[in-house]
């Protein structure tokens, strides 16, 4: 009964886990850039009942028992969701592969997918939360941003590959690059919250080359809310079956305890 009860309650904790990622995935379907994350589950160790005095089954076979249910660390689910048009300069989706880099204000980098940028009031192509999107300026940008011409709302094209042109008088200037940054492996980039993630163990990021850049459109969240109700209905009902095993179990115990020798 004991390891009923332990079953039970490691299957409510596993479900409970499923459930928080799907409300996380759900609170986030219209967050530009999202990637959904998902849980999976793994069998805790079982033991083989294969010693003397343990019961065996009619036929002489030995029994196997579990202890339960947990789930594996979360995984994040990297494929690419819709693109929609904005007609905003300022918003820009990757198709395929990669991240922007940002700056962070206490001087690191971070990435990220989500490409609905502005224009702060320094001139900057900063993110929601105000970090610097990564520009690298030409000899030609520099010079003008020396001058003091910056980005505002509509004097600037980019196309596919990044390259940034000014809009000077009717004539377009090669401004700077936006690059587009990718690492090996699915599990090599960690949250940080905010919609940013950054390496880890210092895994190198690199350029890629194979992915464009859109201007005037954004990258959707890559959640099927469709397919997020179906879960979180499957989750709960397999809570409140765990629950049940736990409250017979409790009431097994409690009938046990009024018995009177």
């Amino acid at each position: 009964m004991l390891r009923a009860i332990w079953n039970s309650r490691s299957a409510m904790n596993a479900e409970q886990e499923k459930l928080d990622s799907i409300s996380n995935n759900m609170a986030n379907v219209n967050t530009a850039g999202y990637k959904k994350e998902d849980v999976n589950f793994q069998d805790l160790v079982y033991e083989t009942l294969n010693r003397t005095g343990y019961p065996t089954n009619p036929d002489g076979t030995n029994t196997i028992n579990g202890t339960g249910v947990k789930t594996t660390e979360w995984i994040r689910d990297t494929s690419q969701g819709s693109i929609r048009e904005t007609g905003l300069k300022t918003d820009m989706a990757i198709d395929g592969e990669g991240f922007f880099r940002v700056a962070l204000p206490n001087g690191t980098s971070a990435y990220e997918r989500a490409g609905n940028f502005s224009v702060d009031a320094g001139g900057n192509l900063v993110d929601a939360d105000g970090n610097k999107l990564e520009v690298n300026l030409t000899p030609e940008g520099t010079a003008l941003f020396n001058s003091g011409t910056v980005f505002k709302d509509n004097n600037f094209t980019v196309d596919g590959k990044g390259q940034i042109y000014m809009n000077i008088n009717g004539s377009s200037i090669l401004y700077g690059k936006i690059n587009v940054y990718n690492t090996v492996g699915q599990d090599t980039m960690r949250s940080i919250g905010d919609n940013l993630y950054v390496p880890e163990n210092n895994v190198q990021m690199n350029l890629n080359g194979n992915a464009n850049i859109i201007q005037g459109y954004l990258e959707q969240s890559n959640v099927d809310l469709g397919q997020e109700m179906t879960d979180m209905i499957l989750a709960q009902r397999s809570f409140e079956l765990a629950s049940k095993g736990l409250t017979t179990s409790d009431e097994m115990w409690g009938l046990i305890n009024s018995m009177k020798r």
